[in-house]
């Protein structure tokens, strides 16, 4: 049997991808790449040339667009 994959824990960030960030803040994959490239959202490139999202900021940014 393999050894099961590791899980992230609390001291490990975890990070999304586009489509979850999309899903998040009810716009398009498109929109999040563009808020992107525009220094609105926060991200890191992959060493693949994938953007991933930390899930912390997103879901602060998502309670703070829902407030107003």
């Amino acid at each position: 049997m393999a050894p099961a994959p590791p899980r992230p824990n609390d001291d490990e960030a975890v990070y999304l991808k586009t489509s979850e960030v999309a899903r998040i803040l009810r716009v398009s994959p498109k929109t999040v790449s563009r808020w992107a490239t525009e220094g609105k959202l926060p991200h890191l490139v992959t060493l693949g040339g994938h953007r991933r999202y930390p899930a912390g900021a997103i879901r602060e940014l998502a309670e703070k667009l829902r407030v107003v």
